[in-house]
């Protein structure tokens, strides 16, 4: 494991030491330490990058889209986990089939009804396919965390007179902490990280989401890879330390039920 875990830290490292050195630097002795750190290319990298705008533009859509994925997404769960009513598999099915449909299968279909309802460079391009491809995976997972709890809970608090919505909001939200941090984490990681969209939905550079904003610092010719790596240390560091806080969390998600 902890071989596994260096061959994805490594690089992380290399490219945080990476944009302290000169271009000349990193093609000459890729893999030596920096003479110096300066903290200033980062800011110059910030500054040349406009990384200010699209920092904000990402912020905007990932809360936006993993704010409607927790909330749709655990009103789904509760009610194909708690709730009986007639064609429920059937329902359930679309969500399965949202995580086997890559978005490349159904883009130019998406891209037509974006364009009739004149949401295309605009940040709700973005939004609404976020929203679509995070709900399968927020309802399977929470679904199957519902699953594993107690009927006898829910059953004293039906006895209690409690409603589906008391319920939902007193008793099951406080105990699917993990698995709400869990889809949190993953969509979070998934909407700050999205190219493919962002780059065919939004040509205004003002609405511009960090993934599309760093090919700024890439040319036809020539890359200028001290201030790119300065960018991506600046754009993954947080990240990383999202799911480092989060990591009992998604680890505990991820694993209920697996012995039930």
């Amino acid at each position: 494991m902890t071989i596994a875990s260096l061959l994805f830290v490594l690089p992380l490292v290399w490219m945080v030491m990476s944009s302290f050195k000169t271009k000349r630097e990193i093609f000459e002795s890729p893999f030596s330490l920096p003479q110096t750190i300066d903290l200033s290319v980062w800011a110059e990298a910030w500054e040349r990058g406009n990384l200010g705008v699209y920092v904000f533009n990402s912020v905007i859509v990932t809360v936006v889209a993993v704010g409607c994925i927790l909330l749709f997404g655990l009103f789904a769960a509760y009610a194909f986990s708690r709730l009986k009513f007639r064609f429920s598999k059937w329902l359930l099915a679309p969500f399965l089939l949202g995580l086997l449909l890559p978005v490349q299968s159904y883009l130019t279909a998406q891209s037509r009804l974006f364009d009739s309802f004149y949401l295309l460079d605009t940040r709700w391009a973005l939004i609404v396919p976020y929203v679509g491809l995070g709900l399968s995976l927020a309802v399977f997972l929470l679904k199957a965390y519902l699953d594993s709890l107690p009927h006898e809970l829910f059953e004293a608090a039906r006895i209690d007179g409690a409603g589906d919505f008391r319920m939902l909001f007193q008793i099951v939200m406080p105990l699917m902490k993990p698995g709400i941090a869990t889809v949190a984490t993953f969509s979070i990681i998934s909407c700050w990280n999205e190219f493919l969209l962002a780059m065919l939905y939004i040509q205004d550079d003002e609405l511009r989401t960090i993934p599309v904003g760093l090919l700024a610092f890439t040319g036809k010719y020539s890359t200028d890879y001290p201030m790119l790596f300065a960018a991506l240390s600046i754009i993954t560091i947080p990240m990383i330390g999202i799911y480092v806080i989060f990591h009992r969390q998604v680890i505990s998600g991820m694993t209920e039920g697996a012995v039930h």
